[in-house]
């Protein structure tokens, strides 16, 4: 027996257990790219329509935070590989959050010590996850590159941009395994590797905006070496040597780590707690504050500020990329509403935020499920707390949460777009309501979530995130491929009012989605007083 006897059993026990989920995120990045590809050829099927869509985005210092360095020729994989950056920090997002999900969760939650216990080496578990999620990210570049070369570009453009994907992937995937060994808990786990994935995007960021000295930044990190490759103009394929070095010096440092600590422990000492708790942890309330107030922190500065900001800054620059566009105006009001460019920029951006913002709402919602599972919630219910009030804790973030982040991000967005336009005072309240109005959607997806967790609790997950996963595909996919309304009308974002803009707010699809949202979320609590807790 070695250290990594039975890795191959762990291999497949993780893909048995994540067979609903893994092919639907890798599908969707798969994805996401191929209709950005579909929809940009028709609208700038020219390298002079193609030039002049970089040139008005490049103009936007924001944009090249994101972006990068725009491509140095207007070919339509170059815009695309450029346009689709963010879609790397995402990869890289889910490598390391999925490697933390089968390595340091499993054994905060004892089935580690449970796994251990059977004829498995020290390291077969890391080095499971860590394989697992490469594979993963290997066919989403592999399957991002059949999809570029589907649309008339060069193949070794194609195959450098899909590596590039699947690098960011296995990357951040030994920051996640690093990370892991450093804290016994799971959320610490991943709010480091997340610090670490979002300074690197930072740096990369600031090195490509400002120039001059600091142009170094842009080569600091292994995230912007994955920029770096310019798929479809330089195709540097030796930066993916240099990726894959440091992928193996990651994932042999967490082994390394791994060996030196015992099993649920972390390397980095535990803040020890009070020896009595306090007055604020006396109330179901008081306890889902202290278990969620980490991510409503974290996604009220992430998307209600950051994303506020960008959203704002960027909307001035609308009319220029919109104008003498026919089909593209098309396709920005089917998202955002007919109006003036800048507000259909506006709506648009905030409706992509709702998505994200949904995203939220449903892990919030399934935190319950998450305490269920580990056995704690048990305790909670046995000293006299009834099922509905634990649970409505747990809810009051789920829904008034994603609602306070979204608030946050038209204060921002509204104040950023006031300022450049003179028109603070009037601009705010027309961009914050845009943004309030699109809670209707996202409380049904939560109502979703939670009507499953109290009927089918082992698979609200499941139901959650592929409801969330269609609704991605036919909003921003569906929009770009020209879908027909009847199948974009499957997602309750399609529904949403268009705003900012002139017309009034027709308050019936508001009121029929927040009475389905009600009446899932009821249902779920009905089923949650009536059935075994827990379900294991």
């Amino acid at each position: 027996m070695t250290s990594l006897t039975g890795t191959g059993t762990l291999v497949r026990l993780i893909l048995r257990r994540d067979r609903v989920l893994m092919p639907i995120w890798m599908l969707c990045m798969a994805l996401l790219p191929l209709g950005l590809a579909s929809g940009t050829a028709s609208l700038y099927p020219t390298d002079a329509g193609r030039q002049g869509y970089i040139d008005s985005l490049a103009a936007s210092p924001m944009l090249l935070l994101f972006y990068g360095q725009k491509p140095a020729e207007p070919s339509l994989g170059a815009l695309i590989f450029w346009r689709s950056a963010t879609g790397i920090v995402i990869m890289g997002l889910i490598g390391l959050l999925v490697v933390i999900r089968h390595t340091r969760v499993e054994e905060e939650a004892g089935r580690r010590e449970l796994l251990g216990s059977a004829v498995v080496g020290r390291h077969a578990a890391l080095t499971a996850a860590v394989l697992t999620v490469s594979g993963a990210s290997l066919v989403v570049g592999v399957l991002v590159a059949l999809g570029m070369i589907s649309q008339q570009t060069p193949a070794s453009g194609a195959f450098a941009m899909g590596f590039a994907w699947a690098f960011a992937g296995i990357l951040y995937a030994g920051v996640g395994a690093l990370a892991a060994q450093l804290t016994t808990g799971a959320g610490t786990a991943r709010g480091i590797a997340g610090a670490v994935l979002g300074l690197d995007f930072l740096l990369r960021g600031v090195g490509d905006v400002s120039g001059g000295g600091l142009t170094w930044l842009a080569w600091a990190t292994p995230l912007s070496w994955v920029y770096k490759v310019h798929a479809y103009t330089d195709d540097r394929w030796w930066l993916f040597a240099l990726c894959a070095a440091v992928a193996v010096v990651l994932a042999y440092a967490a082994l390394r780590l791994s060996a030196r600590r015992d099993l649920g422990a972390g390397l980095l000492p535990p803040r020890l707690g009070p020896a009595t708790a306090s007055a604020s942890l006396s109330s179901p309330f008081g306890l889902a504050w202290r278990l969620h107030r980490g991510s409503l922190l974290g996604w009220t500065i992430g998307l209600g500020v950051v994303g506020g900001v960008l959203f704002g800054g960027v909307a001035k620059t609308a009319s220029s990329l919109l104008e003498g566009n026919g089909q593209l105006t098309e396709i920005m009001e089917r998202i955002g509403g007919k109006s003036v460019a800048s507000d259909i920029f506006v709506g648009g951006s905030l409706g992509i935020g709702a998505i994200a913002v949904a995203a939220y709402g449903i892990s919030a919602a399934l935190r319950m499920r998450t305490e269920e599972a580990a056995l704690r919630s048990e305790p909670v219910l046995s000293a006299g707390v009834g099922r509905l009030r634990w649970a409505a804790g747990h809810l009051t973030f789920a829904l008034l949460g994603p609602t306070l982040v979204m608030a946050a991000t038209g204060l921002f967005a509204g104040l950023v777009y006031g300022a450049s336009t003179g028109e603070i005072g009037r601009q705010v309240p027309r961009v914050i309501g845009a943004a309030l109005v699109q809670m209707p959607a996202v409380w049904l997806l939560t109502g979703l979530t939670v009507a499953a967790y109290g009927l089918l609790p082992r698979l609200s997950p499941a139901v959650g995130w592929v409801a969330l996963s269609l609704c991605v595909l036919l909003g921003q996919v569906g929009a770009a491929l020209q879908l027909d309304q009847l199948v974009l009308d499957v997602s309750p974002f399609t529904h949403i009012p268009h705003l900012p803009g002139p017309a009034a707010v027709p308050a019936t699809p508001l009121l029929v989605l927040t009475a389905l949202a009600a009446a899932l979320t009821a249902a779920g609590l009905a089923a949650l007083r009536n059935r075994d807790i827990p379900v294991t």
